[in-house]
């Protein structure tokens, strides 16, 4: 028989992704029965839709504008039933489901998240931190979870007792190193919040059933608070808070949901609907794992802060679902800024890294000059753009900037014309030195045939510009700007001791597919009016390295990316490596998803193939590469960032 195909959710989970869920239901205060099956509704929906953790709402089975009817019988009997009634109804559902109810311990009440899988409830995690001022006043019905001294608690129909505390870890089968802990509401807002000793103790996810008040400008604090909280437990944290279903005597809820991963926002719901709201995202948990393993302050927080755990595992269960969706925000250019961001503010101060780093270099080498190789291509003007504000940071006058445009065998006439083009209209002098004589005498001096266009043909004409940099460098008493980028530092596109070797390498932080978009950026905003046009051609040209001679109509002959292959998919590829250390099956997995209809599987392999050999091979490159400014959160510097044996032999794409 042939093999059993497995479901997109065994795909996306086999990748160490893990669905979740953060509902607001519609809720009938006081009505634990009517909410435990719209609950239970919502919670087979979810479930069949690939959720493995679905959180609700703090004291969701009751509503938690409850008052004092907390303390009656009637409603305490009712929320216990109801709870018994959602895992008789949540049976067969392979998801973990977080309820919310109060719940009585040791004759003391508690406001309690219930863990419920299987038809049976797991474990009970009470409050630590009641709110007690201003609208809240929960310590009129609850008691806080340190007057706990119970482990395990009789429950129903429950024969075992029940693990409750706030020490308890969840951990799901499906997918490993997949551990949850559990916080309520106000917890989250106080000095040191649970959350911290719950993540260093292995919880790579964090829920919170709450149900915090709207009032003006909260919602953007309390955004803020589940961000920076999933920031410093290098964590995700799941957020469901409790909806306008609630009394409405003195104050609104607004069933404010998120999912937040490491800092980042992966959904967040709207707000004030009387309906159930939902916001689901998929958690890439190998990337939160590998950020812990990074992080030395994460790894050397002692253990001994942190109270001894219980751990629990949840038995598998499989999702038979064919939604291949990743519900998580996947850009095909992840060093591109996000189209909703300030696109001036992110640029400027891209533009004033760079220029502060090359400023101070300039300041502290008392440079004369800033020498630069202009080519009229995307690398070498950005450098120029980034050149003339850092003299300016540095007080020295733009006449101390020489641009030098080196013509040889590949050079066409719209780069060279461009590079002309650009420094009369920015007021630099550019210089004009044919290398073409220089290198037919190198070919001549170590018998290379000059119609043999191989590595020495091509490496010549770079060292050959490098050496003119440098020598004019010291003539002027300057130095020389570096115009290669961490896309080329990536793949070793540049030749040895050629366009790989500068006196300050300004790019060294900036991918290709960025710095097209800066080009882009200064040809609409600071340099329109100086150099717009210029610059949308540059931005428009092909890649090349204009190494190999022309063919006879004048056309280009050789073209970086159908050597190499497209920038946009290696620059992909090395952020995804870098940044979240995935490995090749998932790169390719996540690639095949953000170039849907532009790239083919097959295709993608094939560069994927190409980027980890390249990569691999030409650390040598970057070992020996000059200093240059970190940009972004990925960055090659051997001193800093990356260090890797210019002799690893093994396999980087396993």
């Amino acid at each position: 028989m042939p093999a059993r195909q497995p479901s997109a959710a065994e795909i996306r989970e086999s990748h160490g992704f893990v669905r979740v869920a953060a509902v607001s239901p519609e809720l009938v205060l006081g009505h634990p029965g009517k909410n435990a099956v719209i609950m239970a509704k919502e919670a087979a929906r979810l479930a069949s839709e690939g959720c493995r953790v679905i959180v609700f709402p703090e004291l969701s089975l009751t509503g938690y504008s409850c008052g004092d009817l907390f303390h009656t019988q009637a409603l305490q009997k009712q929320a216990l039933d109801a709870l018994m009634a959602f895992c008789d109804a949540t049976h067969d559902l392979a998801a973990v489901c977080i309820v919310g109810l109060p719940i009585e311990i040791e004759n003391r009440l508690y406001n309690a998240a219930a863990v419920v899988f299987g038809g049976t409830v797991h474990g009970l995690v009470p409050k630590s931190f009641l709110p007690n001022s201003a609208e809240f006043y929960e310590r009129r019905w609850f008691s806080p979870a340190g007057t706990l001294a119970a482990t395990t608690t009789r429950l129903g129909d429950i024969a075992t007792g029940v693990p409750v505390g706030t020490d308890l870890l969840f951990s799901l089968w499906n997918a490993p190193r997949c551990t949850f802990g559990v916080e309520l509401c106000e917890d989250l807002w106080t000095v040191n919040p649970p959350s911290g000793q719950l993540a260093l103790a292995g919880a790579t996810i964090i829920v919170n059933p709450s149900a915090s008040t709207e009032l003006l400008g909260k919602a953007a604090y309390r955004r803020s608070l589940v961000a920076q909280q999933s920031a410093r437990c290098l964590a995700a944290y799941v957020y469901a808070g409790a909806g306008p279903g609630e009394s409405s005597t003195d104050v609104i809820y607004s069933g404010h949901c998120m999912i937040a991963e490491n800092g980042g926002m992966l959904a967040e719901s709207k707000r004030f609907n009387f309906g159930t709201e939902v916001v689901i995202a998929d958690i890439d948990i190998e990337h939160l794992v590998h950020e812990r393993q990074r992080s030395a302050c994460f790894r050397d927080e002692p253990c001994l802060l942190v109270p001894r755990m219980r751990y629990f595992d949840f038995e598998g269960r499989e999702i038979k679902i064919k939604d291949a969706t990743l519900r998580r925000p996947l850009t095909p250019h992840p060093f591109v800024p996000h189209a909703k961001a300030d696109r001036n503010a992110v640029c400027e101060e891209i533009f004033a890294i760079q220029s502060t780093a090359l400023a101070r270099r300039l300041r502290q080498t008392q440079s004369k000059t800033a020498v630069i190789g202009l080519s009229g291509g995307l690398d070498s003007t950005l450098a120029m753009l980034v050149m003339l504000d850092a003299v300016k940071r540095a007080k020295l006058p733009a006449c101390k900037i020489l641009a030098v445009t080196m013509p040889g065998f590949g050079t066409t006439k719209r780069t060279r014309g461009n590079a002309e083009k650009l420094a009369e209209a920015l007021g630099i002098e550019l210089r004009t030195i044919s290398i073409n004589d220089a290198v037919r005498q190198h070919f001549k001096d170590i018998g290379h045939a000059e119609s043999v266009h191989d590595a020495t043909y091509e490496n010549s004409q770079a060292r050959e510009r490098t050496q003119i940099l440098m020598d004019l460098a010291n003539k002027t008493g300057g130095i020389v700007v570096g115009t290669g980028d961490l896309s080329e530092a990536a793949l070793g596109w540049c030749t040895f001791n050629g366009d790989h070797m500068s006196m300050y390498h300004v790019n060294a932080g900036v991918p290709k597919t960025l710095v097209r978009y800066l080009i882009e950026w200064c040809a609409e905003g600071p340099f329109a009016a100086k150099a717009g046009d210029i610059l949308r051609d540059i931005a428009d040209t092909p890649i090349t390295p204009e190494l190999l001679p022309l063919n006879d109509d004048k056309s280009l002959k050789q073209k970086t990316e159908d050597t190499i292959g497209p920038y946009e998919l290696h620059d992909f590829f090395l952020f995804h490596f870098l940044r979240h250390g995935s490995e090749a099956a998932k790169i390719k997995w996540l690639a095949e998803i953000a170039f849907k209809g532009r790239h083919k599987p097959a295709v993608i392999a094939k560069w994927l193939a190409i980027f980890f050999k390249r990569f691999a091979q030409n650390q040598f490159k970057r070992s020996s590469m000059p200093d240059g400014p970190k940009v972004g959160t990925v960055a090659l510097s051997p001193r800093g960032d990356w260090r890797m044996p210019s002799d690893f032999s093994g396999d980087l794409s396993l």
